[in-house]
């Protein structure tokens, strides 16, 4: 069912700017979804539901960020598919499961560098957003943004004096 309401929700928001053909592909993926859904099962080789799939896990995925277990397997037990399928899903759009949660832990680490006074330190958001410690966390934070995250913060702000490493 989540697959059913993310596909409609995606096709919903990008239908302004689907070509006809984008509208008979949205369409029939549509049916397919909606067809597997009656029938309680799931065609996990069907290309036309990938994007669907991949959308169903990236909403569970952005509500549950900061939960320990949030992972690969995790996403597929709660969308009733395998691991491999939620991997093609996900190589139809362009990025890997873990690539997509990685990245988005690191930009709500990132907004909460602009929170301002009482914001977290480092080793606070990489213990929060589940790094292993506060030097993968920096690693990767300056990977993606090219700074670290006390630079990040830093820059961002006025009056940015306190300590953010403790």
């Amino acid at each position: 069912m989540r697959l059913l309401v993310a596909h409609t929700n995606m096709v919903h928001a990008t239908m302004a700017d689907l070509s006809p053909a984008g509208v008979h592909a949205a369409h029939s993926s549509l049916i397919e979804l909606a067809k597997a859904v009656a029938q309680s099962r799931f065609d996990d080789m069907e290309p036309r539901l990938a994007p669907a799939l991949a959308q169903a896990a990236k909403n569970l995925a952005d509500s549950q960020l900061a939960d320990p277990e949030l992972s690969p397997t995790m996403l597929a037990r709660e969308l009733n598919v395998s691991v491999r399928t939620l991997q093609r899903a996900f190589a139809t759009v362009g990025e890997s499961v873990t690539a997509y949660i990685r990245h988005r832990r690191l930009e709500e680490a990132r907004l909460a560098l602009t929170a301002g006074p009482g914001r977290p330190s480092v080793s606070e958001l990489a213990a929060h957003w589940q790094f292993a410690d506060s030097s993968h966390f920096i690693r990767a934070f300056k990977k993606r943004y090219g700074q670290t995250p006390t630079e990040y913060a830093r820059a961002t702000g006025p009056g940015r004096r306190f300590p953010l490493d403790r």
